[in-house]
């Protein structure tokens, strides 16, 4: 349920590029739940699954985004191929004949990297497919897209991402290839504040923290009411949060009137959760990137106390 801070997102047209699970699902939902008309895309539909093989559909999430008071509508669509992309492009402008909101949070690496594995010895065709899905498909959809967003001011893009600027910067991200395609996708919502500012548009690239997605619930063997069980034997993830939490972040952003403020930064859902004021799901507002920098990294016990 959306908490007292949901903004008023009525006939908003937002769409949420590889919204089929995590992220981009809990995104989509939230946006819904504000009251937003939601394009939700993937390529996982209940025909047809991506290599992924995973059950979550694009189907279903805009069913969620129904149910929890918005506009559903799923458009199967392989963000790799631009003519699929231009004919998404082209619908959207027929039956709105505008866009509001661009959230890109295509990815579909989880399985295509190989932590701290240097890249001589990485997989080489499993590294350029990673940096083709997470690096290339924002540029397709961003090229397509965003003429819808310029033609009248106030458009919001978000681009999703891994890590703020300021813990990229300073920390080694997994391998060669996530961290490449990671920190190419908070440069992009900079070089986008550049060339949408003119139009009254603002780009920001915005992380989750350690995120409870349905693939990391399902390798921790817990689910979303049992989490905390797998705090006995991986402590720190007691600073995880719901996708629904990046979603309300992506919400407060759509409906400040101000957001321009933003434009060009690096986010993260538990600054701007101080920022906004929502909570998660559970009513509290974990701030995992500063969580990472003091407690993990500082060798300390895992204790969330005072960062949620």
């Amino acid at each position: 349920m959306p908490d007292r801070t949901t903004p008023d997102l009525e006939g908003k047209i937002a769409l949420v590029a590889g919204a089929t699970r995590g992220a981009g699902r809990g995104i989509a939902v939230q946006l819904g739940a504000a009251g937003a008309t939601v394009y939700v895309t993937g390529r996982t539909t209940r025909e047809r699954r991506s290599e992924y093989d995973r059950p979550e559909t694009i189907e279903e999430t805009a069913e969620l985004v129904t149910a929890a008071g918005g506009t559903g509508i799923a458009v199967p669509t392989d963000h790799l191929e631009p003519d699929r992309v231009r004919a998404l492009a082209e619908r959207v402008d027929a039956e709105q004949r505008r866009l509001d909101v661009l959230v890109n949070d295509i990815w579909g690496g989880e399985r295509l990297f190989e932590f701290d594995r240097p890249v001589w010895e990485h997989d080489l065709d499993n590294g350029l497919r990673l940096l083709r899905l997470g690096v290339e498909t924002h540029a397709i959809t961003s090229h397509f897209l965003l003429p819808l967003l310029v033609r009248r001011p106030g458009g919001l893009v978000v681009e999703m991402t891994d890590g703020t600027a300021a813990y990229n910067t300073a920390n080694y991200r997994n391998s060669y290839f996530y961290d490449l395609a990671k920190n190419s996708v908070l440069r992009m919502a900079f070089v986008l504040a550049h060339e949408l500012g003119p139009h009254g548009g603002t780009a920001v690239a915005l992380t989750p923290g350690w995120m409870r997605s349905e693939m990391m619930l399902d390798a921790f063997g817990v689910t979303e009411d049992n989490w905390r069980d797998a705090l006995a034997t991986v402590p720190h993830f007691c600073i995880s949060e719901s996708p629904a939490y990046v979603g309300r972040a992506v919400a407060a952003l759509a409906g400040d009137p101000d957001a321009t403020r933003w434009n060009g930064r690096s986010l993260s859902s538990g600054g701007l959760a101080q920022e906004y004021g929502f909570t998660d799901l559970d009513g509290s507002r974990p701030d995992c990137w500063r969580y990472l920098v003091e407690v993990e990294a500082a060798g300390a016990p895992a204790d969330a106390t005072g960062y949620r």
